[in-house]
Order: structure tokens, then C-alpha cells, then sequence
């Protein structure tokens, strides 16, 4: 049974804590390297919910994609939301791991992993990294044979978590698309990018009013914008057959099927 020090050597060596950006937070949030690790539960986000689902699993480690304190903190007390997921963590013997922007842009990374579960073939990045061409932002990759936005539009809905919000598409829905970009997480400082390397269309979340009005008015791109945590969970079946290639039967990796896509439902009115 590998220790909780050998498991997180295997993300920081797939997931590098220094490709982070500066404002990040990655890396162990709590837990004791030398314990044992027999079983891993992974999500996207560290919410309670979650949470609760690795105390309940007995789980020895949780890791998330998102961070539990992006921007710091005074106090762990149990007073706050935070606070209770980390007593409740630790109390119950299980340590929290976070690898967020390390993992966006590496092979095997959150857009990568998003561009192939939407179908795409030769993928790329986006917006290469100058010292390694391998990793970087986005990805753009083929769709063959094209297909209309529409048809995948439907295809983007079928790949990922359901949530109230769905697909939002902003195009014609008859476009034949053969050239997609997709950028795993809030993704409109791309927008550029993509229709500088001639993308059909743009799949990422976020999406302002303004970026993306300004987008479809310059040219005919479309675009597609998903709920965040859906694009990122693509990320997880990967994470789980790398640890489960490398660590073997010693243990035992599951995907949280908590929803952790804040909004809950929508309403469509009848105005024209």
C-alpha cells in the first residue's frame, strides 16, 4: 500500500506545483504523508457535499481540482464552510490534494482530456507553451468528418455531467464545423486565439456578454459555453486510469458522483 508522500510524487511529477500560475494554490491541503493510502476518491471541487461523500466512503484521499483556499486564509476553524470540510477531512483520516492550473495545460491535462471526450482528433495546444511546445493553453484539434454546430453542440451535451444550464451556442446551428478550440475552465482570454488559428468554433465556460458579443461580431466563430465543473470533470477519468496504471490493485480510485455545479435549475420565459 503506497503512502500519501508517494501518491502526491506521482501528481507533482505529472502535474508540476511550479507550471501553476502565481495566484494559485496547489499541492496537499492537509494529511500525513506517511499514512497510508488504500483508497482515492477524485472531484472537481472541494465542497461539502464532496466532502462528506469521502467521509462516508472512507476514503484516505480526495483529490480535487479547484482549490479549497484560493485566496488564503486566517483560520481553518469549523465555524466556517471551509473550515468543516477540513475538520471533517482530518477527523476521518482523509487528506485533501489540489492540482489546479498545473493540470490545465499539460499533456493529459484538463483541456486536453476535454477536447477528446468532445471528439476531436489531432489535438494541440491553443496557445503553445514557448518553452514546451507539448503543454500550453486551449487546445484545438479536428473534427472528422465535420459536423454541424448543432450535431455538436448535442455531441458536447452527451459528454459531459448534466447541468441546469446545458449548452449555450451562439451561431448557426446548420455550420458545418471542422476545426473546434475548447479551453477547460473559464476560457474567453482565448477568444482571440481561437479565431486567430481559424477555429469553426470555441468550446470553453464563462462566457461574459461582452467578449463574447464582440467575438461574434468580428467574424463567424461560434461559440459554445458549458458550466465550468462539466468541462473540467473530463479531467477525472483521466486522472483515474493514470493512478490506477501506476499504482495497480494496491488501490482503489473512484470519480465523485456528487454535482458540484453551483446553479440548480433555469427558467426559460416565454418572451420573444
Amino acid at each position: 500500500m503506497p503512502t500519501l508522500g508517494e501518491i502526491t510524487a506521482l501528481l507533482d511529477d505529472w502535474y508540476p506545483p511550479a507550471n501553476a500560475d502565481d495566484w494559485d494554490r496547489v499541492g496537499l491541503v492537509c494529511g500525513d504523508p506517511q499514512a497510508p493510502v488504500s483508497r482515492v476518491l477524485l472531484a472537481v471541487d472541494p465542497v461539502a457535499a464532496v466532502a462528506t461523500e469521502a467521509i462516508a466512503g472512507d476514503y484516505d484521499l480526495l483529490i480535487t481540482h479547484h482549490p479549497l483556499y484560493l485566496r488564503g486564509t486566517s483560520t481553518v476553524s469549523a465555524a466556517t464552510p471551509k473550515g468543516q470540510v477540513v475538520h471533517g477531512l482530518i477527523t476521518h483520516g482523509c487528506a485533501l490534494f489540489t492540482a489546479h492550473t498545473n493540470a490545465d495545460s499539460p499533456t493529459g491535462g484538463v483541456s486536453e482530456a476535454l477536447a477528446l471526450a468532445v471528439g476531436l482528433s489531432e489535438v494541440s495546444p491553443l496557445e503553445p507553451d514557448p518553452t514546451d511546445p507539448a503543454r500550453g493553453s486551449g487546445r484545438v484539434g479536428v473534427l472528422a468528418p465535420p459536423r454541424t454546430l448543432r450535431d455538436f453542440a448535442e455531441t458536447v451535451a452527451a459528454a459531459l455531467p448534466a447541468t441546469a444550464g446545458g449548452v449555450r451556442v451562439a451561431g448557426d446551428p446548420d455550420r458545418l464545423l471542422s476545426t473546434v478550440a475548447v479551453c477547460g475552465g473559464s476560457g474567453d482570454f482565448l477568444l482571440d486565439r481561437a479565431r486567430a488559428v481559424g477555429a469553426d468554433a470555441y468550446l470553453t465556460s464563462d462566457l461574459r456578454h461582452h467578449p463574447a458579443s464582440e467575438c461574434r461580431e468580428a467574424g463567424e466563430m461560434a461559440l459554445l459555453d458549458v458550466a465550468h465543473a462539466a468541462a473540467e470533470w473530463t479531467w477525472l477519468p483521466v486522472l483515474a486510469g493514470r493512478l490506477r496504471d501506476a499504482l495497480g490493485d494496491s488501490v482503489e480510485v473512484a470519480i465523485s458522483t456528487q454535482t458540484t455545479d453551483p446553479w440548480t435549475f433555469h427558467v426559460r420565459g416565454d418572451h420573444q
